[in-house]
């Protein structure tokens, strides 16, 4: 008798257990599902915006706010440098739009010496001396090509920060010089796109100047006063004096999660190796002595550095609720925008197809589902009978993957469900026939299912393979239409060889031992 290990039999109740909670919400409306128990799946698939619409943003990125903090960030380059070669100067500063500063000793081989030196830590500068002034600018083919990586950047952080799975068939793309358009399927509310967007979540870790007084108004050169995010009793923010110079950035971050320290919400952070070198080095330097945690200007903790931090890994806290400190931690994951972005225009997205196009696509899902349902019961009887429950249960793990990660469902997205339902059965026929040459050659009905499902295993991987690798493909390089259609279908395959190949067997294999039949009716 073949025999099913019991771990498949368990594996292939609970996925259909699950199957069947996370694809349930789709058959509910949403007034019915707020009628359910909390613990009930109430996510349901996302129609894409050529069937249910969505939000339009119009975005312009502050390229000339950017140039002005890279040429601040070039100052404290040179502040540092100068401090550590031991060279005189005098009022450094940003001049129309360019760092510039005086030498105490303007001879010429001190100008050169300071030139070639500036040059070396950054060659893409354009440098001039004149009797001891130094003049620093970026070229304007240097400015173009900074431009257009920051608005490059500035798409992949918003893509993550929208989109994080990439399941949500969103539009994104540029427009001019400084402008980007987003078009999100099924985000009817653009403003709670708006607060995911719009904060720049530049993370730094810099230390706090003990020696300065907060409350003097004016902060020492190479610092700055900062107020805490959080208020105080009497209402007002804390103030804090920081130093300029970072000791670690949120560009090393890999990892952010939420989780909870002491039952408060908090966040966890892990650096890259980099990031972890650099973190370890500045605690060893500076234990006693505290650090701001600073987020796009604003403190959000300053704590002391008790001792050497050398894991590379740590917390942040502060008056989290869950869903800010989630907020916070995927808006670290997605990285920081390069520039600020101010919204010039939002509206509503109507249907692009509408309701017709849903109709039509359950329409043409259902007609193939009732012929395909047909032919395999006409084809191979009791056998044809267990592989449509098969294919049924395919359709529901279909839906449930698709409810399970947020999928946006578009109507090439349906035509890749109706060809995944031409195609489940493929698996199903290719073991059936080779059971029916089994028993053709005289073999008895359990060593021909056996031997039937050993002999089509090779080829059933090896025709699924070959078609996930190229939905796979579809995938990674297509967008918009493709890429929906290349969802759907991947995850048809993955869900159809599991039927195939798990479920229908068991039915199979539970019928042989129930039944314990002298032949087969296929």
């Amino acid at each position: 008798m073949v025999q099913i290990p019991k771990w498949q039999i368990f594996a292939v109740i609970g996925v259909l257990v699950l199957g069947l909670y996370y694809a349930m919400p789709n058959v509910f409306k949403e007034q019915t599902l707020d009628a359910f128990p909390e613990w009930v799946a109430s996510d349901q698939i996302n129609l894409g915006l050529d069937l249910q619409g969505g939000s339009y943003l119009l975005m312009e990125v502050d390229l000339e706010k950017a140039k002005q903090e890279q040429l601040s960030n070039l100052v404290e380059g040179f502040r540092a440098t100068l401090r550590t070669e031991r060279i005189g100067y005098t009022n450094l500063r940003v001049v129309d739009g360019a760092a510039t500063f005086d030498l105490r000793d303007g001879s010429d081989e001190m100008s050169s010496r300071v030139r070639a030196m500036i040059y070396q830590n950054n060659p893409g500068l354009l440098i001039t001396t004149d009797n001891g002034t130094i003049t620093a600018a970026y070229g304007e083919q240097a400015i173009q090509q900074r431009n257009i990586s920051i608005l490059n950047q500035s798409i992949e952080v918003i893509r993550r920060r929208v989109d994080e799975t990439g399941t949500k068939e969103i539009s994104l793309q540029r427009q001019g010089d400084n402008r980007i358009v987003l078009q999100a399927p099924g985000e009817e509310n653009p403003d709670e796109l708006k607060r995911k967007i719009g904060q720049t979540a530049k993370l730094t870790f810099q230390l706090v100047n003990q020696n300065a007084d907060p409350y003097s108004g004016k902060a020492p050169v190479g610092s700055q006063i900062l107020l805490s995010q959080d208020l105080q009793a009497n209402g007002q923010p804390q103030r804090y004096v920081i130093n300029k110079r970072e000791m670690v950035s949120g560009e090393n971050l890999i990892d952010a999660q939420a989780t909870f320290q002491d039952g408060q919400p908090v966040i966890s952070f892990t650096f890259d190796t980099t990031g972890a070198k650099r973190f370890a080095d500045a605690t060893q330097k500076n234990v006693n002595r505290p650090f701001a945690i600073v987020l796009d200007k604003k403190v959000i903790s300053a704590p002391v550095i008790r001792s050497p931090i050398l894991t590379g890994t740590g917390i942040i806290s502060g008056n989290f609720t869950i869903q800010s400190a989630e907020e916070l931690a995927l808006l670290l994951r997605a990285g920081a925008l390069p520039a600020d972005i101010s919204f010039e225009e939002e509206r509503t997205v109507g249907a692009g197809l509408g309701e017709d196009s849903v109709t039509a696509g359950k329409y043409a899902s259902i007609i193939g589902l009732v012929f395909v349902l047909i032919f395999m019961g006409m084809a191979y009887g009791l056998f044809g009978v267990m592989a449509n429950f098969a294919l049924v249960a395919n359709l529901v793990l279909i839906v449930a993957v698709l409810s399970l990660f947020q999928a946006t469902l578009t109507l090439p997205g349906i035509a890749g469900i109706v060809l995944t339902i031409g195609m489940a059965v493929d698996a199903n026929v290719l073991i059936f026939e080779r059971i029916r040459e089994e028993v053709r050659n005289g073999r008895g009905p359990v060593m021909a299912v056996d031997a039937g499902y050993k002999r089509a295993i090779a080829t059933i991987l090896d025709s699924n393979i070959t078609t996930l690798i190229a939905a796979v493909l579809l995938f990674q390089f297509g967008t918009g239409p493709i890429k929906g259609f290349a969802v759907t279908l991947t995850i048809g395959i993955i869900t159809s060889m599991f039927t195939a190949i798990m479920f229908t067997r068991l039915l199979i294999v539970t019928w042989l031992r129930r039944k314990r039949p002298q032949s087969l009716g296929i």
